[in-house]
This record gives C-alpha cells, sequence and structure tokens, in this order.
C-alpha cells in the first residue's frame, strides 16, 4: 500500500498515525475501517505530511506478524516498514519518555497515548490520527481525530 514520496509536506500541517490506523490499512477483516485508513493514509502520501515514530513502526510490526486475521509474512511487514521510513520519524528516547510521564499524570490518558501525544507534540504535529483517544480532544495543543467516525 504505501509507496515512497519525495514531497516534504512544505509548510502544510503535519499529521501523525497512531499504530491502529497503519494495521487497519492492512487489515482486511474490516473493510470499512480499512478503506478510511487507507484513503487517510494515501493522502499523507501524497502531501508529503505523514509523521510516525519508532513506537508506531515496532507496534505496526509485532500486530501485523502476530495477528491471526492478518498474519503478514514477517518479509513483508519489513518491507512496508522501510517504505514508511520516507516519512519524519520521530525517534523515542528517554527525554520522549519523561515528557510522555508528565501527560500521562496531567492529561488522564494512558502512558502508551501519551507517548504518541509527545511524539506528535515534538514533531510539530498539528494533529494525530487515532482511535485511542476521544475525537476531538485537544491534548498538549494537538488536535485528535479518529478517520474511522465518518464510516460509522
Amino acid at each position: 500500500m504505501p509507496t515512497a514520496s519525495t514531497d516534504s509536506g512544505g509548510n502544510r500541517p503535519r499529521t501523525f498515525v497512531d499504530t491502529n490506523v497503519l494495521v487497519y490499512a492492512h487489515d482486511a477483516s474490516d473493510p470499512v475501517k480499512q478503506a478510511l485508513a487507507r484513503a487517510a493514509i494515501e493522502q499523507l502520501w501524497a502531501d508529503g505530511t505523514g509523521i510516525l515514530s519508532t513506537q508506531v513502526l515496532q507496534e505496526f510490526y509485532v500486530v501485523v506478524t502476530g495477528r491471526q486475521r492478518i498474519r503478514m509474512p514477517s518479509s513483508q511487514a519489513r518491507e512496508i516498514l522501510a517504505l514508511y521510513g520516507a516519512w519524519r520519524v520521530v525517534q523515542v528516547d528517554l527525554v520522549t519518555i519523561l515528557a510522555a510521564s508528565e501527560l500521562h499524570e496531567t492529561h488522564s490518558i494512558s502512558f502508551w497515548d501519551a507517548l504518541i501525544v509527545q511524539s506528535a507534540r515534538m514533531s510539530g504535529a498539528a494533529r494525530i490520527l487515532t482511535e485511542d483517544v476521544s475525537h476531538g480532544t485537544p491534548v498538549a495543543g494537538i488536535r485528535i481525530e479518529n478517520p474511522f467516525l465518518a464510516g460509522r
């Protein structure tokens, strides 16, 4: 599904993509969510405005190679990860983890969601595409959007 793009995104608002959106783009068991996830990701490829983190890429690999309904071969998952390497990828380091722990405490969201928010924040993203945090809820100045609400 992903294809390499050379567009850097320019001054357009950037979008951080959570693991669940990437996974649904490759999960045919829910055709509605798959279509919505693919459309969102394809738009980000076209615009050159997608952002991921090492956390998201790791989780994607574990989920798509281990889930019974997807069962993607490891080699295929690695190829997809390599393609997503064309996007901006935030490295999760100790500074990111400590800042996320503060967001977890102050915003009453799970630590893993706080790590997503902190990674997005560090990247300068204007929004996060996820189904894991309440749609429309601004967290640390970043707009949360659930791309699957349109299909339900």
